[in-house]
């Protein structure tokens, strides 16, 4: 509260200088106001700097903790942590900054007349290289190496050299602009112009968060700024050409941090004009934000659009949005999703609505929803950028209404379906995240082989899972006045400020998901009456909860927060036990691929059969579950980390190959067979092999 004080008396003196300052021109006015629009800025930011800056949001009832106030300790978070410090960012690096592999920074050094040469790559390159330095920018708000810092620095000077005078910055317009002449902008309906900005917006924030520096930030600020201007005057077909809307998110990111209004009515301009012209399905524009009724189209692009909607309604209020938002949560939760929290079944398909008599009026859709339970196993898409994506939505839904059933799709897509994209050495990257593999499977898909260094086709996953690893610290707690929201579990420590200004730590000691045994120490708390929020996830059947070894009189119930309240003195310690045993899931029987089988899981981690485990003579499809099955755990060691597998006894069917057999007669004869499972996100870390989560099950 001080530094806010110190913060508001320092502009009070500059607007003092303003009003005393005599004539001598409208530049020393300009500069005083721009060093007052800092101050703005400070302010704006001094109350929180979490990876969501929620806390003067409005319709939000909750916010994040500051980025760095928690620190991993041991366990499962910190040793993916320590990988993503030591591989995954270095490596992703080096990546982007290697010219024969990945021409992304050097369209930035082109752009900024550092080089010379053509723009190479995707369109969204510039998008992929934000989302590194977002990573980085992450990985320092924990770390503080300096060395992170100094890289940041020099690639934001190329990045803001590289900016068009007007604020315009997308390297594959400058450079073909530079080279034909052109100046056209927005005029490519699958242009990726505003998904760059958007990253740009949101990377620029989480480093003037995470380093108290500008310079980044000023870049974007120009840019929307720009993007202002040009909404202003574009017609209906431009403005419809911005698929992908990671903008929406970044600009109400940049409203949080500048508080400058004029980004919240870009944003909700934004939102008003989409389906005001011709659209697709395929980009979730074919009608009204508001008037949609279900989900089809590309996963990336829908799941990003209802984060960005959340973030608007926690700004406004408008009902009109979480109306639309709660019918898509329902769609895509209990209609469209994998068991992993995979989003996005199909590689290419037909859209639900746009299926037609006349063939001229059907609409394709790619990396897709699919209709209603179409939830195919071998040729799940899944993309891991549409898995984030799920994330972020649902991580504001939570923040949004403190609603437990948001954490849980939080936490089961990040353990299973987005930590299924990087190997678990950290060098190398899915695209997509199905949920069987087989090296018989008689066509060839377009992402597939195993995980890649550098997926050349279109490497925007890698980043994305870079950056989000390297911010999982920011999903563990939240804050309201009550007191602390512990969303996940994990080995940790967490320092930071309470609405009021008091200050928390606590030391959170597991070896969570691996058993459900948490133990939470306060070290130092208010001296007043404060709530201690505990979540019990969906999965957990029975829990229990004690005080310095005294049992809570609050009943714990799946699915919600345990609320435990009371002056708490520095030495208590909370007990959280969660019962873990690995449970049989079925789907719902309109799930046609998954009909009589079932998949296992064991707290938030979906496991899986690979057959890497089992005899060369056995193959996978031919393992059935027996119902009663009694699975051990069992510690391994496996790539960078240890996992605990899952053994049992399970029925081996057999009978001869089959072939180039389409059909053939029934042999139930099998026999017993020892079966181990992983994790499914720690599959296809041991070279090629075949995969399922769904197995038969005999009853």
């Amino acid at each position: 509260m001080q530094r806010l004080k110190n913060i508001l008396l320092m502009a009070g003196f500059f607007i003092l200088a303003i009003d005393a300052s005599p004539k001598k021109g409208l530049q020393r006015l300009k500069n005083i106001l721009l060093i007052v629009g800092f101050l703005i800025i400070a302010i704006n930011a001094s109350a929180q700097k979490g990876l969501l800056n929620t806390s003067s949001s409005p319709y939000a009832r909750l916010h994040s903790v500051d980025m760095g106030s928690v620190q991993f300790t041991k366990g499962f978070w910190a040793e993916r942590f320590e990988v993503c410090k030591n591989t995954m960012v270095p490596h992703l690096w080096n990546t982007y900054h290697d010219a024969e592999l990945c021409h992304s920074f050097k369209n930035f050094e082109i752009a900024a007349g550092l080089d010379t040469g053509s723009f190479k790559g995707p369109s969204f390159h510039d998008g992929d290289f934000y989302k590194t330095l977002e990573a980085v920018a992450g990985l320092y708000a924990v770390t503080k190496d300096t060395a992170l810092d100094r890289m940041m620095d020099e690639a934001i000077a190329v990045i803001a050299k590289a900016q068009r005078k007007d604020g315009y910055v997308y390297t594959k317009s400058i450079i073909e602009q530079r080279q034909t002449g052109r100046q056209k902008i927005f005029d490519d309906k699958l242009s990726f112009e505003a998904y760059n900005f958007g990253h740009l917006m949101t990377a620029a924030c989480v480093h003037y968060r995470a380093t108290g520096k500008t310079a980044l930030l000023e870049v974007a600020k120009q840019a929307t700024d720009f993007l202002i201007g040009f909404y202003n005057t574009a017609t209906p077909e431009q403005a419809r050409n911005a698929i992908c809307p990671s903008h929406y998110m970044g600009i109400i990111e940049l409203y949080r941090t500048t508080g400058d209004k004029k980004y919240l009515s870009l944003a909700k301009k934004l939102i008003d004009i989409r389906g005001m012209t011709e659209g697709t399905d395929d980009n979730s524009d074919r009608v009204p934000f508001r008037d949609m009724k279900r989900v089809v189209g590309h996963a990336v692009r829908a799941n990003y659009l209802f984060a960005g909607v959340a973030d608007v309604y926690a700004e406004t209020g408008d009902t009109s949005l979480l109306h639309t938002l709660n019918i898509m949560w329902d769609d895509v939760i209990n209609k469209k999703m994998y068991i992993t929290g995979g989003c996005g079944a199909l590689y290419d398909g037909v859209s639900v609505d746009g299926i037609s008599y006349n063939p001229d009026t059907v609409q394709k859709v790619h990396q897709a929803y699919g209709k209603n339970y179409q939830l195919p196993n071998l040729s799940a898409h899944n993309e891991t950028c549409a898995n984030i994506g799920n994330l972020l939505w649902n991580r504001r839904m939570l923040e949004l209404t403190g609603d437990a059933r948001y954490a849980d799709i939080v936490e089961l897509a990040l353990y299973n379906s987005i930590l299924s994209g990087v190997s678990m050495d950290g060098s190398k990257f899915f695209y997509t995240n199905p949920l069987a593999a087989s090296r018989n499977y008689p066509y060839q898909l377009r992402w597939t082989g195993g995980r890649q260094p550098y997926i050349a086709l279109s490497n925007c996953c890698p980043p994305n899972t870079v950056r989000t690893i390297a911010e999982v610290s920011n999903y563990m707690y939240s804050i309201n006045d009550e007191g602390i929201y512990v969303d996940m579990y994990a080995g940790n420590t967490l320092r930071t400020k309470l609405n009021d200004g008091a200050v928390i730590k606590l030391e959170q000691q597991t070896d969570y998901p691996w058993d459900g045994n948490i133990s939470i120490t306060l070290q130092e708390v208010p001296a007043r009456d404060l709530a201690l929020l505990l979540r019990i996830p969906g999965w957990c059947r029975q829990a229990t909860v004690t005080v310095n070894g005294r049992p809570v009189t609050e009943i714990p119930v799946a699915g919600t927060y345990l609320k435990v309240k009371r002056r708490w003195k520095a030495g208590d310690r909370i007990s959280l036990t969660l019962d873990m045993p690995a449970t049989l899931v079925e789907s719902n029987p309109l799930v046609e691929e998954t009909r009589n089988q079932v998949a296992v899981k064991r707290g938030p981690l979906v496991y899986c059969i690979e057959s890497t485990d089992l005899p060369q003579d056995q193959a996978l499809t031919d393992i059935i579950i027996p119902a009663n099955i009694s699975l051990q755990s069992r510690p391994m060691q496996l790539a960078n980390g240890h996992i605990v597998a899952l053994e049992g006894e399970a029925r081996l069917l057999q009978h001869t190959n089959w072939s180039n057999t389409l059909y053939r007669p029934l042999n139930a004869l099998s026999k017993p067979v020892k079966v181990r499972l992983i994790p499914y996100y720690a599959w296809a870390n041991r070279g090629s092999s075949d995969m399922s989560v769904w197995l038969p099950v005999s009853r």
